[in-house]
This record gives structure tokens, C-alpha cells and sequence, in this order.
């Protein structure tokens, strides 16, 4: 099983993993660890596939969201089940044992701890829910249940890279619209009018304004790592009709 683990979450009563797409039961297009609800995979097949990440951290029960690329968040008292998810895109809790989980297929997991103050956190950033302040919305979610800004370590996992994130001119403008130093996340395409984002710096960006220091990014491209990870432009691309979804978790240990 591919396991991703970020260095600066390597914490006392914290586990955490950004999965891949390997050792699951799905098959093919959603070969094989396909672990969202949302695709059309079989449902049982789903089900052992987030059984499968979470026992290896340490069988925690997993949630994760409907999620809508907002900057909304819920904070986590109790676990609920798949079909009962909250429409959100991000989830901060205190409680130990619950899985936090982010499905992605290019868009940025992030995965943050507080461990001193027993909070965690995860949120999906794609471009929407990155540019609105998902994470943003995260941190200060944190903050109301104790945790302190400088003392949390984020990670930015796997996620398209720039090399693989061409877009058009509309999409560029919204985010200098947002703020013009934004422009340092484009780089111009080989086609007139397109350009490169880059996604992942963009998200350790807003981090850092939000008063982030500890950050590390995993820089592992979802889009030309079809082995590891699934890629729903790499689907589209390809004309494929669907896409499978990888999971990334944090816990609190008991």
C-alpha cells in the first residue's frame, strides 16, 4: 500500500497518511484503492477500501464530506456514516479516534495538528475552495477548539503540479481579481491565452498568511503518477467517464 507521510506530522498522538491508489479490491478505472462514495464504484468495494487505509491507522473511524469546493468546515463531536456526510470541504475535531478524511483527484489535501493542544485538521483545496479560504476557514475552526496558530504543522499532499495544470485565461484573472500578486502562481502555457497554475504553492501560500509556519509540501504530482494516484483531468483528458477518488487521514491517537 502507498503511504505518503509528511515529515512535520510525525507528532505524539497524531497518525496521518496520504494514500494511493494501490492494494484495494476496485477495478478499472478505479483500480484499486478507490475510496469515494461519490464515484461509481460499488459501494461494498468502496466500503473495504477506506476499512483497509484506516486499519492501517490503526482502525480509527473514518469520516469524510460531501464536499462542494467551498471554504466550509464542520467541526467533528461523533462519527457519522457514508450517505450522512455534512456538504463541506473542510473538518477540525479535539475527539481521538475519529479519521478526518479528504478525497482528492488532483485537488490538495491538506492535513494539519496541533499536538499540544489535541486538534487536528483536514481540508480540500481545490482552486475554488483554495482561492475562497478553505484553509483559512481550518485554522480558525482549529483555534476555537484550543489550538494556537503557531504551534500548527500543516501538510500539502499529493495534488496536480504546475507542469500539469493548464488553464485558461478566465481562470487567471479571478485570482489576480482576488489579488494581483497572484500572478507569480502562473506561468504561461505553449498555447496563446493559457497558462500553468500552480496549485500546490498557491495553497502553502494562504498557509503562511494564515499564520502557518510549519508547512511541507510533498510535491507529488497526481496527474503524470497514474501508477500512484488517481487524476480527474487525466480521466477527462482521456475521456474516461469517471475517475476514482485517493484518501488522505489524520487521527488522533488515543
Amino acid at each position: 500500500m502507498l503511504i505518503l507521510r509528511a515529515k512535520n506530522l510525525a507528532l505524539p498522538r497524531v497518525a496521518h497518511g496520504f494514500f494511493g491508489r494501490q492494494d484495494g479490491i476496485s477495478e478499472g478505472i478505479y483500480g484499486s484503492l478507490n475510496c469515494g462514495p461519490g464515484s461509481g464504484d460499488e459501494r461494498a468495494k468502496v466500503v473495504e477500501n477506506r476499512r483497509r487505509a484506516t486499519e492501517a491507522l490503526g482502525g480509527a473511524k473514518l469520516v469524510t464530506l460531501y464536499q462542494i469546493h467551498s471554504a466550509k468546515v464542520v467541526s467533528v463531536t461523533a462519527p457519522w456514516e457514508i450517505g450522512e456526510s455534512p456538504e463541506a470541504d473542510a473538518t477540525v475535531t479535539n475527539v481521538p479516534g475519529i479519521a478526518l478524511g479528504i478525497l482528492t483527484a488532483d485537488c490538495a489535501p491538506v492535513l494539519l495538528a496541533d499536538t499540544e493542544a489535541g486538534v487536528i485538521g483536514a481540508a480540500h483545496a481545490g482552486w475554488k475552495g483554495a482561492l475562497d479560504g478553505v484553509t483559512d476557514s481550518a485554522v480558525a475552526a482549529m483555534e476555537k477548539l484550543g489550538a494556537v496558530r503557531g504551534r500548527i504543522a500543516a501538510a500539502i499532499g499529493p495534488c496536480i503540479a504546475q507542469a500539469s495544470y493548464e488553464v485558461d485565461r478566465e481562470f487567471r484573472a479571478a485570482f489576480l481579481g482576488a489579488a494581483p500578486a497572484n500572478a507569480a502562481f502562473f506561468v504561461p502555457s505553449n498555447q496563446a491565452d493559457f497558462f500553468r497554475f500552480d496549485l500546490e504553492s498557491y495553497v502553502a501560500m494562504r498557509l503562511r498568511g494564515a499564520g502557518i509556519a510549519r508547512i511541507e509540501r510533498l510535491s507529488a504530482d497526481t496527474y503524470a503518477r497514474e501508477a500512484d494516484f488517481y487524476s480527474f483531468r487525466r480521466a477527462t483528458h482521456r475521456g474516461e467517464k469517471d475517475y476514482g477518488r485517493e484518501l488522505s487521514a489524520i487521527v488522533l491517537t488515543h
